[in-house]
């Protein structure tokens, strides 16, 4: 699990998958801090099934969003 951290949200764009059951490519996801998953190239994401779980960093883009849309994602999840 992920360490609990004040970070400010962040959110990625899927541009692969190997499962499409749990990661959609083209589709916004949250994704929390975890330093020892970055030392490997993976970032910790909360998938389709709510979970967050370690997928490969090469299968996102880190994109910045305005305030209002962080805040209407995090409120529908």
């Amino acid at each position: 699990m992920a360490k609990k951290n004040n970070q400010e949200p962040k959110f990625a764009v899927c541009i692969s998958s190997d499962d499409p059951d749990l990661l959609t490519p083209r589709r916004i996801y949250q994704v929390l801090p975890d330093e020892s998953a970055a030392k490997s190239n993976y970032i910790r994401v909360v998938d389709n099934e709510g979970e967050d779980y370690l997928y490969p960093a090469d299968y996102f883009l880190f994109i910045e969003l305005p305030r209002k849309i962080e805040q209407a994602l995090l409120k529908a999840a």
